[in-house]
């Protein structure tokens, strides 16, 4: 098939959509299929489109389905879709959903968040992600990272601001990964450097710089308020990194319910005790690490190219 994937992030951005967008394109290109990248519909002859963001897509989304109705229309619901949008502007965000024929998930829990009459078009496929090579963690600090672009949804000076309550002996140093969204956050990171010496922000850097991280990190810390299923999940698991996450439904849905290392969402003080434990307790620090090695199946190319297959298999 003629495939047109749509994402609201533009070329050569490092957004998790463009990310996803452009492991989706390899995926089904491996399968036969020709896959063309836009963030726009300009009526092109697609005989299937599928739309990363229901409601940063919804106007190709539209116009697609008017010009094709009786051709396959994928939806990938993310984070700030069920999360967000569903309630701030549900008329464009359900309009999407409904116009769509299947839609995709990333995490177990984000059928919660969907219309009962749209819940059966709902496919969940694992974001994947490839092993690093051996994992060397560093031996004179407890190096904790945080991936992940600096805006609001990420609460992402909270592993910061835990770092403020760990004990003085503590070997704990928080490293954070990703481009401010705005000049206030860049401001904001900035000015922890200079009043926290467990704290450093390293900006956006490349992903061939984040694998070397994923080598000699003790501990990926995801202070999420809202994901969809955060591909630094996948990672993290994938090559052997313990992970401590807010407790909501985008990491709850990938780890489980059962997983040990949760936190309450926005609460510096839970995460520093945990920081704290994973640092000192070394049979709950194996607890996470066995914890996630057991969800790697879950994260392999082969498992996400099968939920690919799956969903074609329904057209």
């Amino acid at each position: 098939m003629r495939i047109l994937l749509v994402t609201p992030a533009p070329p050569k951005s490092r957004a998790g959509n463009r990310a996803t967008a452009a492991r989706w394109a390899v995926i089904l290109t491996a399968l036969g299929h020709h896959v063309a990248i836009s963030t726009d519909f300009s009526g092109q002859n697609a005989d299937m489109m599928i739309a990363l963001h229901a409601w940063r897509s919804a106007e190709p989304i539209r116009q697609f389905a008017e010009a094709f109705p009786q051709r396959p229309l994928v939806v990938a619901i993310t984070g700030t879709d069920a999360y967000r949008f569903i309630h701030t502007h549900p008329d464009t965000t359900l309009q999407s959903i409904r116009l769509a024929s299947h839609l995709v998930g990333l995490h177990d829990l984000i059928g919660n968040t969907l219309p009962q009459d749209q819940r059966n078009k709902l496919h969940v496929i694992y974001q994947s992600a490839k092993p690093v090579p051996r994992r060397q963690p560093y031996r004179r600090f407890f190096h904790v990272s945080v991936m992940g672009h600096l805006r609001e949804e990420k609460d992402p000076l909270r592993p910061a601001l835990a770092a403020h309550l760990l004990p003085t002996d503590s070997r704990i140093q928080v490293h954070q990964y990703g481009k401010a969204h705005s000049d206030d956050w860049a401001v904001q990171a900035r000015a922890e450097m200079q009043a926290n010496s467990r704290y450093t922000w390293h900006d956006e850097i490349p992903h061939y710089r984040i694998r070397q991280v994923y080598q000699r990190t003790h501990l990926l810390v995801l202070p999420s308020r809202m994901e969809g299923g955060a591909n630094v999940i996948s990672e993290a698991v994938v090559a052997g990194v313990p992970v401590i996450a807010s407790d909501i439904e985008g990491s709850i849905g990938l780890l489980g319910e059962d997983y040990p290392g949760y936190y309450p969402v926005e609460n510096e003080q839970a995460l520093a005790e945990r920081l704290h434990r994973a640092e000192t307790d070394s049979p709950f620090y194996k607890r996470l690490e066995q914890a996630c090695i057991a969800k790697q199946p879950l994260f392999t190319p082969e498992n996400e190219t099968r939920g690919w297959k799956h969903l074609l298999s329904e057209l």
